[in-house]
């Protein structure tokens, strides 16, 4: 990428390439975490990109379903190094974390009823309910202000939670139902809907200091000509995206057929991918439904437990697919029984490829095409009721979280008989830790499982 007019110096392909490895590796604390560290090395350090480039970047990633650190990354690489440049970025953002999640998820199903393991997953399992709860602080706090101000937004959320919690209704439903009340409601109240969500684009990004000049892509240097909008290039991008979604449905369908574990994985978490408005745990109610309730892929307390270890590997949370993947094929025998842990991790990359491949098609083929559309209410409204909506979903998971935790599995008798009070207790603790103190997620986990080790050892647990 060339510089803007007073500057010398250019990008290499290979020195990009070994930061994109580097982040693969250091992507901890979620997306607010992962932003913050690209916005530390691309502006303040490197000096790749400017300010407000940066977070022009990031509120396109913010408007569209799927992983939006994943995303801004795909979209700096794209816009430095074309195509290329973008797939290598959003590639080793994520891969690094498959691997881990392989090997983790391998070593939870094959140990996990040692009971040491036990002991330390007990632990981390409230501490996962108090990062939940975090979530729903901060995200019901960016798009719900007061009841008075934003009635319509309050009876969405509450809607949601109502919809989901007690009456069942699909995850998809529910965006689909918020977009439309987004839509009309914002031609009768357009005052509710202007400004929901205007923190989310500076999460861990804003430094005013940082001055406005003798950035590699500054606030002036003209889009290159791979990022100007035309009909021909957005259908040939669509064109290979639907190809690359299409050739390896095709082959799964040949192998295994319609209902096949694979196939179905493949179409369910395709689905997934296209729904992830408001981040991973907007979506994991939907995941929640699909692998635990419809098709039995694992139980739900193992999703917990696959929580827990997306919250301890680098890279976006929603890839605690991967753990859903790799324990939906062991438990599916996708390969026959005699090569359980190749199945599983054939599942993982396949539930992998379903779900970050449309993040790299919205990137590559709609990128000028939303940027041209930043601003505009009619857009943006639909958009802000579903994360209206996605705050009743979150509550819904953060109850469901916590029910699991508090009572004791298998036990009877009266309710506080059954209540696990060093489970809440633990829980109680970790959500200070992070609301009120804002320690790290996994300085947090990793207390929580030395928490549950002692509680082992003690014999509270």
């Amino acid at each position: 990428m060339r510089a803007q007019s007073g500057m010398t110096h250019t990008v290499s392909f290979a020195e990009a390439l070994r930061f994109w490895l580097r982040l693969g590796f250091i992507s901890f604390g979620g997306p607010a975490g992962q932003i913050a560290i690209m916005h530390r090395e691309l502006v303040e350090q490197r000096r790749w990109i400017s300010e407000s480039r940066f977070l022009h970047a990031l509120n396109y990633c913010m408007l569209l379903p799927g992983p939006e650190a994943q995303q801004l990354a795909t979209y700096i690489g794209w816009l430095m190094h074309r195509t290329t440049g973008g797939i290598v970025a959003g590639a080793l953002f994520v891969l690094p974390s498959l691997f881990l999640l392989v090997g983790l998820s391998w070593v939870y199903v094959a140990f996990g009823s040692v009971p040491w393991v036990a002991a330390v997953l007990y632990g981390i399992k409230p501490a996962v309910a108090a990062i939940v709860l975090q979530a729903l602080h901060r995200i019901g706090s960016r798009t719900l202000r007061k009841p008075t101000d934003a009635p319509v937004l309050w009876a969405i959320a509450a809607t949601s939670f109502v919809a989901i919690y007690v009456l069942n209704v699909p995850f998809p439903l529910i965006v689909a139902g918020a977009a439309v009340v987004g839509w009309g409601a914002a031609r009768r109240v357009p005052a509710q809907f202007v400004g929901a969500t205007a923190g989310h684009a500076a999460t861990g990004a804003t430094h005013p200091g940082v001055p406005r000049s003798g950035y590699v892509i500054g606030d002036h240097t003209p889009p290159p000509a791979h990022a100007r909008f035309t009909p021909a290039r957005l259908a040939r991008v669509l064109g290979v995206g639907l190809a690359l979604w299409l050739l390896p449905m095709g082959v799964l369908m040949a192998w295994q057929g319609w209902h096949g574990a694979l196939t179905q994985m493949g179409w369910f978490f395709t689905k997934a991918a296209l729904l992830t408005f408001g981040g991973a745990y907007a979506v994991l109610p939907y995941v929640y439904q699909g692998a635990v309730e419809q098709f039995h892929w694992l139980t739900g307390l193992q999703m917990i437990d696959g929580l827990a270890l997306g919250e301890t590997t680098p890279g976006p949370l929603i890839m605690v697919v991967a753990f859903v993947g790799f324990v939906g094929g062991w438990t599916q025998r996708v390969l026959g029984p005699d090569a359980l842990f190749v199945g599983a991790a054939l599942a993982a990359t396949v539930v992998t490829w379903f779900t970050f491949l449309p993040s790299f098609v919205f990137i590559l083929a709609g990128g000028p095409l939303v940027e041209s559309t930043h601003g505009k209410l009619q857009f943006t409204a639909p958009l802000t009721a579903i994360t209206a909506a996605v705050v009743g979903v979150i509550a819904s998971l953060a109850l469901f979280f916590m029910a699991h935790i508090a009572i004791r599995t298998g036990s009877s008798g009266p309710f506080l008989a059954r209540l696990d009070l060093v489970a809440v207790a633990i829980a109680a603790v970790a959500a200070v830790a992070l609301m009120r103190y804002r320690q790290g997620v996994i300085p947090v986990i990793a207390a929580c499982g030395l928490a549950g080790l002692a509680a082992h050892g003690l014999g509270w647990a």
